[in-house]
């Protein structure tokens, strides 16, 4: 039998255990609010200095979520419950990086790159756990701290894209752990410090684009077990490349493009087997270039172009041949260096991918190899500003993918090929400043992706194609200096259309009104043809055009007042036309050094900078005079018609000799004075019959008629 104090002591011990439960969970809260404060703390001193245009932070709101949940934020998944990662790239957010996230020793990975942060770098120095920092592509200023150095986690640090200065600390060289280095695109000076070589686990070192002076950081070449992309360009480094750079057999990718190197190029690169990417463009290199780049077949970009390498003879060009190994070539740029003599057949056997081959700017003469044919991959080909000759046929026609041909500044002769229109790829097809013959191929009017046309300087001839009509997207077409005849065809369609010149040929007719519709006309240039009629008014509808040459044809009328609306015109050439009346005001017609008028004799009036005639000033004393002089010959003419229909009328009346036809139709004989004399008495007072204004009235007989009169 139970006691009945039992079930009393059994709920008493349940009690004493739930109050007991409840103060350990009560304390374990206590410890966890006490040690997340400094996170949260952190986090609204972030959130305080930050302007946030996109709504980013909205739900940073301490009364309805709890941080961990924070938009961007992320904690650990066990007690404490500390911040782990702040990730907020690209939301748009404006303002400072406050020092205060220094406070959140558990975090690993602060991204808050792509924003438009200002200021100085935070202070993070306590972040020893920190093992990711991006806070580039932002507008930070200032120095990189030293404090920095102290995140000994780092494994990864981009402050790419800032305005960052001053030099890089030399205690860098003591993140053991850091693999990435990015610093592009600041304002960094100075020299690349020795230190960096110490960094026995960094793989990327890209420094490009600031400041950095001095020669190449030879202490980088300790890291051959790790570095796989240097990456140095737009510097002010200078001075030789050292000998053992190939050293670096890991290396993929050597960018020193845009610095002050000279020397020749180290044989030793042919070294780096790994090598994919090679850009030495614009320095100050010279000699020969190395055979020992055949060796590197995984490379796909060679670019050397902007320096003084030299190739003369067959010897020299024996890279060319050694390249052939590369089977994964895409890019070889040798322009603007001085390669000398024929282009070498060999030039045929590069890869089958390669995709971009840039010579331009040598001194290569001769044909063009028809072994460049093979090359049925390339989407662009500079062969521009060389001594080629002969002509383009044959080669051309299997380049079906080329986007992007290159040909001017040469020597090439004979007529563009019709094949030509079988690249229905092309983009760019630039053949200016050759001798090209005969006409403009109507085929080319089906290179319907065709932006620019650029024929000018050659001795085509004959009219325009009007299927030019169909290069809708069509933004230079250049013709100029050639002998095209014939008038401009309709190119209406040619809405992108912002470079037109056909200056200097041998056009003729009216210009077209259609030109009034390509409102993208920035630069129309008709100069130097027999174009006549007048100026169209449609051109006041291409409110972009900054340039307008007409001079030198055979233009009449007047100057179109609707040229005073084109505000962005800032050349304007109409000399040497027949063009007449006044000149119109305002606008670039104000402007005397924007224009010139010269040679239409007919102009006057206008800005008092134009130094032209006045126009004659029309008054009333004129306007009479002018209207007198009107009127003469129309009375005249009525005078004529009026004296002939008399000289007509007067011929067909039968008249009697002495007598005269009165209204009333009596008809009365010819009286002499003196029978009157006799008939009134010589006058008689007695034969008086009255006086008046006119005279006296006398009565008489007389004797020979009895007529009283």
């Amino acid at each position: 039998m139970r006691s009945p104090k039992q079930p009393a002591k059994l709920a008493m011990l349940l009690l004493w255990a739930l109050l007991l439960l409840c103060n350990g969970v009560g304390n374990a809260l206590g410890k966890t609010i006490h040690e997340n404060s400094v996170d949260l703390h952190a986090l609204l001193a972030f959130k305080q200095g930050v302007i946030d245009t996109q709504g980013a932070l909205s739900s940073w709101n301490t009364t309805t979520t709890n941080f961990c949940r924070w938009n961007g934020v992320n904690c650990t998944t066990t007690r404490p419950f500390r911040v782990l990662r702040l990730v907020l790239p690209g939301q748009k957010l404006q303002g400072k990086i406050t020092s205060f996230l220094g406070n959140m020793t558990f975090l690993r990975s602060l991204d808050v790159s792509y924003n438009s942060f200002v200021g100085p770098l935070p202070i993070l120095g306590h972040l020893q756990q920190l093992k990711i920092l991006y806070l580039n592509n932002n507008n930070l200023t200032g120095i990189i701290p030293d404090s920095l150095t102290n995140c000994s986690s780092l494994v990864s640090l981009d402050l790419s894209a800032n305005s960052l200065a001053g030099v890089i600390p030399k205690k860098l060289g003591l993140l053991s752990n850091i693999e990435y280095i990015n610093f592009k695109s600041n304002q960094l000076e100075g020299r690349i410090p020795d230190d960096l070589g110490r960094l026995s686990k960094l793989q990327y070192l890209l420094l490009g684009n600031n400041r950095f002076s001095g020669e190449f950081p030879h202490a980088i070449l300790n890291l051959s077990a790790s570095l796989r992309s240097v990456s140095l360009e737009f510097n002010m480094l200078g001075k030789t490349l050292p000998s053992n750079i190939g050293d670096l057999h890991f290396l993929t990718e050597l960018t020193l493009e845009n610095n002050r190197f000279e020397g020749q190029i180290p044989v030793s690169l042919g070294n780096a087997l790994g090598l994919q990417l090679i850009d030495l463009s614009n320095n100050s290199f010279t000699g020969k270039i190395p055979t020992d780049f055949g060796k590197l077949s995984n490379l796909t970009s060679l670019n050397l172009q902007y320096n003084h390498l030299k190739a003369r003879d067959d010897q020299d060009w024996e890279f060319l041949n050694s390249l052939r190994n590369c089977s994964s070539l895409n890019v070889l740029s040798l322009a603007y260096n001085e390669l000398k003599g024929l282009l070498p057949e060999t030039v045929g056997n590069l890869s089958s991918s390669l995709e971009q081959l840039l010579l331009a700017g040598n001194s290569l003469s001769g044909q063009v190899p028809q072994s460049i044919g093979k090359l049925s991959g390339l989407i662009k080909l500079s062969l521009d500003h060389n001594n080629f000759t002969g002509t383009i046929h044959g080669w051309i026609k299997n380049l079906k993918d080329m986007h992007i041909l290159h040909l001017e500044s040469n020597n090439f002769t004979g007529p563009i090929p019709s094949s030509i229109g079988n690249l229905t790829m092309l983009l760019d097809l630039s053949l200016y400043e050759n001798k090209f013959e005969g006409p403009v191929p109507d085929s080319l009017g089906n290179l319907r992706k065709l932006l620019n046309l650029h024929l000018g300087n050659n001795n085509l001839e004959g009219p325009l194609p009007p299927n030019f009509a169909n290069l809708q997207p069509l933004i230079l077409l250049n013709l100029s200096h050639n002998n095209i005849q014939g008038a401009i065809p309709q190119i209406s369609n040619l809405k992108q259309l912002t470079i037109l010149d056909l200056s200097s040929n041998k056009l003729t007719g009216e210009i077209t009104n259609s030109l009034g519709v390509c409102y993208c006309l920035a630069n129309l240039q008709l100069d130097k043809n027999f174009l006549t009629g007048n100026i169209p008014a449609t051109f006041g509808n291409l409110s972009l055009l900054s340039t307008l040459k007409l001079s030198h044809n055979n233009l009449s009328g007047t100057i179109p007042l609707a040229l005073n609306r084109l505000e962005a015109l800032n050349e304007l050439d109409l000399s040497y036309n027949h063009l007449q009346g006044e000149i119109p005001r305002n606008g670039v017609l104000e402007n005397a050094t924007a224009i010139s008028l010269e040679g239409n004799w007919g102009l006057c009036g206008g800005a008092m900078d134009l130094h032209m005639p006045p126009c004659p000033a029309v008054s009333r004393r004129s306007e009479k005079y002018y209207l007198f002089r009107a009127l003469i010959p129309l009375f005249g003419f009525i005078s004529l018609v009026m004296l002939t229909y008399a000289i007509i009328t007067g011929k067909k009346t039968s008249r009697r000799k002495n007598l005269f036809v009165l209204s009333f139709g009596k008809k009365f004989p010819i009286v002499s004075y003196k029978d009157l004399n006799q008939a009134t008495g010589n006058f008689s007072e007695a034969r008086l019959l009255g006086r008046g204004s006119y005279g006296s009235v006398y009565t008489g007989k007389l004797t020979r008629a009895k007529i009283i009169v």
